[in-house]
């Protein structure tokens, strides 16, 4: 699975984490400059996957990119930049044995 991770300076374990879960990132982008903050058109064709950490990321960049996620049909994560909330997240979304109550927002549910 393709994803692009937004916000964060740098990524650290995050690309192992993801590797054990078969996502490869195509693209990070820190949202810190200034044109990182530009609104793009649309994410790449091949993005599966949305991955955006909350405590590095303004208001209006986040929706942003949480809107484009929404309008092209692709999943994300708004998670804090941290392995342990990255792997709840992932769990959460991917596991399908964990109870709906227990992650009522992700995405990935029906």
């Amino acid at each position: 699975m393709n994803a692009i991770v937004i916000g964060a300076d740098r990524l650290g374990n995050i690309p192992e984490l993801l590797s054990d879960w078969n996502i490869n990132i195509t693209r990070h982008i820190t949202g810190r400059h200034v044109a990182h903050q530009r609104k793009p058109h649309g994410l790449p064709r091949n993005t599966e996957l949305l991955i955006l950490f909350t405590d590095f990321l303004g208001h209006n960049v986040m929706r942003h990119f949480r809107n484009l996620a929404l309008v092209q049909g692709i999943p994300f994560i708004a998670c804090r930049r941290s392995t342990s909330c990255l792997a709840q997240s992932l769990e959460c979304c991917f596991n399908k044995k964990i109870e709906e109550s227990k992650c009522p927002n992700c995405p990935f549910r029906p």
